[in-house]
């Protein structure tokens, strides 16, 4: 079954849900703030893609972050940022087959489906 990852209220999460029920895809979604996450999650996520694709520096909570923890990350240092503040995570993060695709742009999505054939 396709896992899904990402926060409730995350525009592109609802979007990522809306698609995959609009073409019948079943789907577990877990909210990674109000469910919490692995640091085995994160690692897998991290070994797929590269921490550098997994870490969201877009948005607030990497703004707000003091200067002492963005300043000189490196692989180990973004798993544990992520797992103590879940929003760091880029998402949604599909996970299906030991398959992992992050985000959801048409690029995404085409994997998305190549993934679920």
């Amino acid at each position: 079954m396709l896992k899904v990852f990402g926060l409730k209220n995350c525009d592109t999460c609802r979007k990522a849900r809306g698609w995959l029920d609009g073409k019948k895809i079943a789907h577990a979604f877990l909210d990674v703030r109000a469910d919490g996450i692995a640091k085995a999650d994160v690692a897998r996520w991290v070994k797929a893609k590269g921490w550098e694709t997994v870490l969201n520096k877009r948005g607030t909570t990497w703004r707000g972050l003091a200067d002492k923890d963005r300043d000189g990350v490196d692989e180990a240092r973004a798993v544990a940022l992520m797992v103590e503040h879940p929003a760091l995570i880029k998402r949604p993060v599909f996970e299906a087959g030991g398959e992992v695709v992050i985000g959801f742009g048409a690029a995404e999505q085409k994997a998305l489906a190549q993934l679920l054939k």
